[in-house]
C-alpha cells in the first residue's frame, strides 16, 4: 500500500502533459482470442497444481485485450502503465480450449482508462473484471523507473 502510494504520487502530477488520441467512446470492444497450452497451466517451480489455465496465465491475456485500445490512443512518445487488474474466477478453461476475451471501456477519465472484461470459452464463463491502465509520457515514465 505504500509503495502504491508513491506511485501515483510520482504519476499522478504528470497526467495534465499526456495528449493521447480520443478515438474511442464507453462501451467499444476489443477482442482476442487464445488457445490454452501446456505452458499456460497452474504451476509453481516445475510443480503442476492444476491442469487448467493459470490465473497469471489469464493475466497476461487480459492485460493484452485492453492494451489493444492503448495502442490506438497513445502518441509516439506515450506509453500505458497499469493500474489495476482484477479476475474473478468464474470456470476453468483446459488446455486446448480456445478462450475469447473481450474489453469494453467502462471509464475514460483524461488519461486514464478502465474496462470491464469478460473471458468465455463458447457460453462457457471463465473470468470477469477490470483493468486500469494511464497513458505518460516515456520520459515521464522512465523517471519514475530511474531509467
Amino acid at each position: 500500500m505504500q509503495g502504491e502510494r508513491r506511485l501515483i504520487q510520482w504519476i499522478g502530477p504528470w497526467f495534465e502533459n499526456t495528449s493521447m488520441k480520443n478515438v474511442f467512446k464507453i462501451g467499444d470492444k476489443q477482442e482476442y482470442r487464445r488457445v490454452v497450452e501446456r505452458s499456460d497451466v497452474a504451476s509453481f517451480h516445475g510443480q503442476v497444481v492444476h491442469p487448467v489455465c493459470a490465473t497469471f496465465a489469464l493475466a497476461r491475456d487480459i492485460e493484452w485485450t485492453s492494451r489493444q485500445f492503448v495502442l490506438q490512443m497513445r502518441d509516439e512518445d506515450e506509453e500505458g502503465i497499469g493500474t489495476l487488474l482484477t479476475i474473478n474466477h468464474k470456470g476453468p478453461a483446459f488446455v486446448g480450449e480456445e478462450i475469447v476475451f473481450t474489453a469494453w471501456i467502462h471509464q475514460l477519465k483524461g488519461p486514464e482508462l478502465i474496462c470491464s472484461y469478460e473471458a468465455r470459452i463458447e457460453n462457457r464463463l471463465i473470468a470477469t473484471g477490470k483493468t486500469g491502465q494511464k497513458i505518460l509520457k516515456r520520459e515521464k515514465i522512465n523517471k519514475i523507473f530511474k531509467l
